[in-house]
């Protein structure tokens, strides 16, 4: 159990595992032989620190956005906004009718009534 919570706290460890091919039993035994304080394992742990500090960057980021689309939401009136979403619905359907016209006109007329049409499938 304590390999294991070992190499969730190293997700470097963890990928490099997978990509090597390796067995997890080679990595226990070095891990039980050698403890979790052998410089061997000191090439893993400076690849956590740095995925934390990204990991918090990021959350800073996503917490700033998530606070300005709060701020935002706010100021807006909700009639307007539903107002202008039914406005471009309504104009979208308008020019989905014009294509559909303007497709209907493209297409080929029949001409089954007419008696020198000899290439017609």
């Amino acid at each position: 159990m304590e390999f294991k919570q070992f190499i969730n706290n190293h997700p470097k460890l963890l990928g490099n595992i997978r990509r090597s091919g390796r067995s997890w039993q080679e990595y226990y035994e070095q891990w039980a032989l050698l403890g979790e304080e052998d410089p061997l394992w000191d090439q893993y742990k400076t690849a956590d620190k740095t995925s934390e500090k990204k990991t918090e960057s990021a959350k800073e980021n996503n917490f700033e956005l998530l606070s300005q689309l709060m701020k935002l939401t706010e100021n807006m009136d909700i009639n307007k906004v539903q107002k202008q979403v039914h406005q471009l619905s309504n104009t979208i359907t308008t020019v989905q009718e014009v294509l559909g016209q303007y497709q209907e006109s493209k297409k080929p007329k029949d001409n089954a009534g007419d008696p020198f049409n000899w290439f017609r499938d």
